[in-house]
């Protein structure tokens, strides 16, 4: 289980505290921000906000001035004085705005991933209806291993991040059903050479290596899938993306609030 060093949650009307909710499975959205430093780096926090903001207006969770709302409660909530390594995630419904922090847990090199037949519902948006992917990772060691989504025998995403498949050097992301995460964004606009393409189960095999990114992963190489059987083949564009990502965040300005 997850152990939340910090849980508010605020209504929306006057930002009082109130009872903390999560807000899972509820109508709503969230984002999930990595946290590092002292002072602290918010990192990639501009995008991860206006992606917030506009699923907001998608779910038509238009209160008033509730982007300076969510600003507030972040400058509220973090520690000049504190060294960070956590994730900072941010979840708005139509009642309240709930935020709650945890320690970042590093991946390990033999990392897996376990596919599961499942779409969420309405991929395309970071929205709170996770219970049976929260259910999946709750039996999992999530600094080993991850489930990976599939759909029509094609796969999308993993529990967490987005994926990323390499052949012959060649750079694949899957086309659609699917949240493209701040971290994807950034790579595609660094890289400008990940192709769109469906990636189906029974073609893995021909992939040399399979890369999860994403703000709670950063960067990391998927050792192994076990049925079907697949095994990573090299490291050379996870070392590539990895040295990439490490300078991006290494370079990210400082969160002034």
């Amino acid at each position: 289980m997850v152990t939340l060093l910090l849980k508010k949650s605020y209504r929306h009307k006057d930002l009082k505290e109130i009872k903390f909710h999560d807000l899972w499975n509820s109508y709503g959205v969230f984002t999930t921000m990595r946290v590092i430093e002292k002072p602290a780096k918010i990192i990639f926090f501009k995008e991860h906000i206006n992606n917030l903001i506009r699923s907001l207006k998608v779910y038509k969770i238009n209160k008033k001035n509730i982007k300076q709302n969510i600003l507030k409660l972040i400058k509220l909530n973090l520690n000049k004085n504190k060294k960070y390594d956590h994730l900072f995630r941010v979840a708005a419904n139509n009642k309240m705005i709930s935020i709650s922090l945890r320690k970042r847990l590093k991946p390990k090199l033999n990392f897996s991933l376990k596919l599961i037949d499942y779409k969420r519902i309405k991929p395309e948006y970071k929205n709170l209806k996770y219970k049976k992917i929260l259910n999946f990772l709750k039996k999992m060691d999530t600094t080993k291993s991850d489930i990976a989504l599939y759909k029509n025998k094609k796969i999308l995403e993993s529990g967490t991040s987005n994926l990323l498949f390499v052949k012959k050097n060649k750079i694949y992301s899957p086309i659609n059903n699917f949240y493209k995460g701040t971290t994807l964004k950034f790579f595609t606009k660094k890289l400008k050479k990940i192709k769109k393409r469906n990636i189906f189960i029974d073609s893995l095999e021909s992939y040399e290596e399979i890369i999860v990114i994403g703000s709670g992963k950063g960067v990391v190489s998927v050792n192994s899938i076990e049925k079907p059987f697949w095994k990573r083949k090299s490291l050379k564009n996870y070392r590539i993306l990895s040295k990439i990502y490490q300078q991006a965040i290494t370079n990210y300005p400082r969160y002034n609030g």
